[in-house]
């Protein structure tokens, strides 16, 4: 038991023993980690941590910069690489000072070591990268991508404070002695040439195919061959080789080469070699002889043109234009996607299609995909090319593309006149939409159109736009249009009053003539939805001097001659509508002058008043008026005029009559029923004093008296 108990005792001693050195070696670890952190200095890469309670914004790393600074918010840059954390913090600290006054709990230090490397030739991605403190060479490489293939790479260099240092990285590959490979540090920069094999043009780099890339680059016999192929050099000569053979020594031609137009010179012959053709028939007497020294040359597709009984052409507006070897059963869609189909500039309501016999077939393709063009696609035959225009809007002149037979003109008051690319598809009001409509003043009772008809004829008509909008009238009622068409549409006259400049595109069988006693005579436009009052109204109304009782229409449409009388001044006091004309594109009013009686009316349509008046002359006479009204109208009797045997002549249909009116006892009984009846057409005549019977007794027996008084006067003598 006391054997068992001292062994206890020496088991305890022995781990209080182990427990303390294992304490002390603990603290030894301990106090050399911050000996050691105390003698790390800050480079640039490094990331410096801050914190200071209750600052948000200091609560992140902070990256050291290639010229050794950090920045800080609020308070700038601070250089800090080669400071140890001691001086770090006292740095940061005296910064911080100027912006906040609590920092005793500010605690700085480095929250990550890292350096910074530039990496530089021939490697994937060069650059400058971020590596942790122990970084290698070889990670290095790895954060550029890793090497290129052609690096050279037993010549590596490691600049440091622009002094070259060179290693032999090829060497540590081999080996795996990483003390072959220098140690970097921040702001070192690594450079890895190209391997000078690869030449001042750069290509896949592939080492067996140089190494392979010609057998007799010595040999004045040796095949020379180059140009698109994967490894061109100069290649030995045996008995049995051919084209073939030597092309695939030398890798193959790349996907560039023109196949067709192979170049061989034998003997100093220059020849051409079709390698398709005989890929195509297997015939082997295509391949043309080698002999020493021969030189084979393979060029570039787009070196040579692309001909043949098989190719087929796509020109102008696709992604891909150029020579396509025709298929058997290839489609108009197939060839065209093949090209990579109508860029955005296509016309594609204008291809063309060129046939290998020189004739033309247009195609749709955007009413084609519409289904508004009821033709399939055309057939594509081999020699054929198919052309894809570009669209008329997209060049200032690109009227110049577009021929006459494929546009419409279209002049006049519109807002873009010009010639526009046609489509059967569209209508009029498509054109006059493409063009921005019509102007504020156009004419649009009157579009003139010249175009050839179904029956492909040519004929001009007249199209009355207001009326096909108000009556709501289907499309199917539109003018027909085809290419080679012209619209014109009229203007409107500038000025009512001055207008004569538009007569001349103005058309008369649109016009009111409008004459005689108006503020504006002259030449108006008129439709049908106007009556008379309007064009008067137009030529600014009746003036002071014109006879409103006598306007006359001349109706000039109706295929013979007819003149109407409107009594306007009736109408005025009426407000009768029927007794305003009706009135056509056309037609010509005249408003007559009050005094001019005399050549306006007829005869028939007037009253004479002759003889001891003061204004004798021809008058107008309605139902209304009497024989008083006319004498007052003609200024009254004269001094001498025999008022108690006025004449009047009345014209009836069966023969005349006449009777005598007494004025004066009329003006003593005022006795209206005694008034004559009259009539337009009838004469009244006021005789003179001198022509009665009781003058012509006065002046007989004056006579008498005068002759015995003589008698007695001669007998006293």
């Amino acid at each position: 038991m006391n054997k068992i108990l001292a062994r206890i005792k020496i088991g305890l001693a022995f781990v209080k023993k182990a427990a303390f050195q294992i304490t002390l070696y603990l603290a030894f670890s301990f106090f050399c980690s911050f000996a050691i952190a105390d003698d790390y200095v800050v480079q640039v890469g490094d990331q410096i941590k801050i914190s200071l309670p209750g600052e948000d914004t200091l609560d992140q790393p902070f990256d050291v910069d290639r010229s050794g600074k950090i920045i800080l918010p609020e308070v700038d840059s601070i250089v800090v690489a080669g400071l140890d954390e001691g001086e770090l913090e006292s740095v940061v600290a005296e910064k911080l000072s100027t912006m906040f006054k609590d920092l005793n709990n500010l605690h700085v230090y480095v929250y990550k070591k890292r350096i910074l490397i530039t990496v530089q030739g021939y490697v994937k991605n060069p650059g400058e990268f971020t590596l942790s403190s122990n970084s290698s060479i070889q990670l290095a490489l790895h954060a550029a991508g890793g090497l290129r293939a052609g690096a050279q790479l037993d010549k590596i260099q490691l600049i440091r404070n622009d002094k070259p240092t060179t290693f032999n990285y090829k060497q540590y590959l081999d080996t795996g002695n990483p003390s072959i490979l220098p140690n970097l540090q921040s702001l070192d920069t690594l450079f890895v040439p190209a391997s000078p094999v690869t030449g001042n043009v750069e290509v896949e780099f592939d080492p067996l195919k140089v190494a392979d890339s010609g057998d007799a680059a010595e040999d004045r016999n040796a095949i020379k061959v180059f140009g698109e192929v994967n490894s061109p050099g100069s290649f030995s000569h045996r008995e049995s080789i051919n084209l073939v053979d030597l092309l695939m020594r030398a890798g193959g031609v790349t996907r560039f080469a023109g196949v067709e137009q192979i170049r061989v010179i034998t003997k100093g012959q220059p020849s051409l070699f079709n390698l398709k053709k005989y890929l195509d028939t297997g015939d082997e007497k295509l391949l043309p002889p080698i002999t020493e020294g021969a030189t084979i040359f393979i060029p570039k597709q787009q070196e040579e043109i692309k001909s043949g009984a098989n190719m087929v052409y796509v020109m102008g507006e696709v992604q891909s234009p150029g020579a396509y070897e025709g298929k058997k059963g290839a489609t108009f869609m197939d060839i065209l996607a093949n090209a990579g189909g109508p860029t955005r500039f296509a016309e594609s309501r204008q291809i063309r299609i060129i046939k290998a016999d020189g004739r033309v077939t247009p195609f749709d393709l955007a009413g084609y995909t519409e289904g508004t063009v009821p033709s399939s696609p055309p057939t594509i035959d081999p020699g054929d090319a198919i052309f894809v225009p570009e669209k008329t809007d997209m060049n200032e002149k690109s009227w110049l593309k577009v021929a006459p037979n494929r546009a419409v003109r279209v002049i006049g008051a519109v807002v873009r006149p010009g010639r526009i690319e046609w489509s059967d598809e569209m209508n009029l009001l498509d054109l006059l939409a493409h063009v921005g409509g019509p102007s504020s003043r156009a004419d649009t009772t009157n579009v003139e159109i010249v175009s050839k008809n179904r029956d492909n004829v040519l004929e001009h008509s007249v199209f009355d736009l207001d009326k096909f909008i108000k009556e709501g009238k289907n499309d199917s009622e539109l003018p027909h249009i085809q290419a080679g068409a012209t619209v014109r549409i009229h203007d409107l006259p500038q000025d009512p009053s001055d207008n004569k400049a538009q007569w001349v595109r103005q058309a008369s069988e649109k016009s009111i003539y409008i004459f005689g006693q108006v503020g504006a005579p002259g030449r108006y436009m008129f439709t049908d939805a106007m009556n008379f009052l309007d064009i008067v109204s137009a030529a600014d109304g009746p003036t002071r001097n014109a006879d409103l009782h006598n306007i006359r229409v001349s109706h000039r449409n109706e295929g013979h001659a007819r003149v109407s009388k409107t009594n306007l001044a009736l109408y005025f006091e009426t407000g009768d509508e029927s007794l305003l004309p009706d009135v056509e594109p056309g037609d010509t009013i005249y408003i007559p002058e009050k005094d001019r009686i005399w050549l306006d009316q007829s005869k028939e349509s007037t009253v004479r008043v002759l003889g001891a008046i003061n204004k004798p002359g021809r008058y107008r006479f309605d139902d209304s008026m009497t024989i008083l009204d006319l004498l007052a109208q003609a200024g009254g009797t004269d001094e001498n005029a025999y008022r108690e045997k006025i004449s009047i002549v009345n014209l009836s249909c069966c023969k005349d009559q006449a009777r005598t009116f007494n004025l004066t006892k009329f003006s003593r009984t005022a006795a209206f029923g005694d008034l004559p009846a009259l009539r337009a057409g009838d004469t009244i005549y006021i005789p003179n004093k001198s022509e009665s019977a009781v003058e012509k007794f006065r002046v007989t027996l004056n006579d008498v008296f005068q002759l015995v008084s003589l008698s007695t006067l001669l007998g006293v003598l």
